[in-house]
């Protein structure tokens, strides 16, 4: 990349606020600075990916020091505190946008609602450049103890498309930092917007279609019954997980 494109993938912006008082002191705490290069960009993504728990902010424009104090967050708010983390430890990214296809929400939106959600939905992955090329990151969405109860539940299957996965190796994803891209929702997606240089200028571009009103019941209702229902989800014992859910024949493609 030429030097000035570099310095704009660095840049701090008003989601990206990595600035902040609350983001500068866990970059200390946790002495991500100090790591080699490979390991500061797993520690600050495995941070993400599991000690901020898959849940459902407000909405997707918020700042990275809100996500950090709500501990939750789904493709696009997680892929903001990780893209201000990484400005902050040095690392270059960027964010590529895309929509999902609404049946890999199936399973989390309660199935009265689901009938009237937006067929397509805002997503986003983050890609940093590393070792002189891009690589994908998207496997943070979920946390390790919601993606295991998934995995003990369709045991059997390779293919998920619901409860916030898109897969065709849902036993064996490639979740974890290795070097190389990871997916956990790829499967769902069915349109692609392309790269940004920040959050800011792709939500100032594309929201979720939805009306203003749907837009409150989403923010004092629909999101918190979701929010419960990716808890229950999360803390069941392998054996039961999801066993309450009967929308199974639904839920592979």
């Amino acid at each position: 990349m030429e030097p000035a494109y570099v310095e704009t993938l660095l840049t701090e912006t008003p989601l990206l606020d990595y600035n902040t008082k609350a983001i500068q002191n866990l970059i200390a705490q946790r002495g991500w600075r100090d790591l080699p290069t490979y390991d500061r960009i797993g520690a600050v993504y495995h941070f993400v990916k599991d000690e901020i728990k898959f849940g459902y902010n407000r909405k997707d424009a918020l700042p990275a020091s809100h996500i950090l104090q709500d501990g939750i967050g789904q493709c696009n708010t997680k892929g903001v505190l990780l893209m201000a983390l990484f400005r902050g430890i040095g690392i270059p990214c960027r964010l590529h946008g895309f929509t999902i296809k609404k049946q890999l929400q199936r399973g989390v939106v309660p199935e009265l609602i689901y009938p009237i959600t937006p067929d397509n939905i805002i997503h986003s992955w983050v890609e940093i450049y590393n070792g002189d090329q891009w690589i994908n990151l998207e496997g943070f969405i979920l946390d390790a103890d919601y993606l295991t109860a998934l995995q003990s539940k369709f045991k059997t299957q390779t293919t998920l498309c619901a409860y916030g996965v898109g897969t065709n190796n849902l036993q064996k994803p490639m979740v974890n930092w290795q070097g190389v891209n990871t997916y956990i929702q790829k499967t769902g997606i069915n349109q692609d917007f392309g790269v940004f240089a920040d959050p800011d200028r792709f939500f100032a571009a594309h929201s979720q279609d939805m009306s203003p009103v749907k837009q409150i019941l989403y923010q004092l209702i629909l999101r918190h019954w979701m929010n419960k229902r990716v808890a229950k989800i999360r803390s069941m014992q392998p054996a039961q997980a999801l066993d309450h859910l009967q929308i199974q024949k639904t839920t592979t493609h």
